[in-house]
């Protein structure tokens, strides 16, 4: 009975060391999303500028696009800024932007200074469109089909590498979709 009681530390210990170990193996950026081939939410997002257009959901449908999750505040977004610039210069598919949780100014300016890859951008200011597509941080990407579903989320900043490995094989492939 006395080797009992030191017996149960010792499985809990490794019980816990085997949960952290496991968690370790797990790509963070992978966070596996429920809407993944659900139709986007509906939404109407005011513009953050008067020379910007706002983004609504019906604006989505009729052909591939993305939608990128960025704010002013978020240092990922100045990483992957140069890429969406990129493939913007490319008209390779249509980029939305969601400006989240960020004052519509402020994310007017960032765009200013730094350059605008967003067909249109909607203030998502209090949050609620990130809530509804289960945001947890900024950036986060979505690909949208022909029909307004969304088929795939990329959690942190994109790359070139990204864009051709992941995202560019996918947005062919739904482009060739009826």
């Amino acid at each position: 009975m006395k080797y009992a009681s030191s017996i149960i530390p010792l499985v809990i210990l490794v019980a816990v060391i085997g949960a952290l170990g496991i968690g370790l193996t797990n790509d963070p950026r992978s966070i596996p999303s429920t809407l993944i081939d659900q139709p986007l939410p509906v939404f109407d997002l005011e513009p953050i500028s008067k020379d910007i257009d706002g983004l609504a959901s019906h604006e989505l449908q009729g052909h591939v696009s993305m939608v990128n999750i960025f704010a002013s505040w978020c240092p990922p977004c100045r990483i992957e800024h140069p890429t969406w610039m990129q493939l913007s210069r490319s008209d390779a598919v249509p980029i939305y932007g969601v400006d989240w949780k960020d004052k519509p100014e402020d994310g007017a300016k960032w765009l200013s200074d730094f350059g605008n890859p967003y067909s249109k951008v909607g203030s998502d200011y209090n949050g609620r469109l990130g809530l509804d597509l289960g945001i947890t941080g900024a950036p986060e990407t979505f690909v949208i089909d022909k029909t307004g579903r969304i088929r795939y989320k990329y959690v942190g900043p994109i790359t070139l590498d990204v864009w051709r490995n992941e995202i560019k094989p996918l947005v062919d492939q739904l482009e060739g979709e009826e």
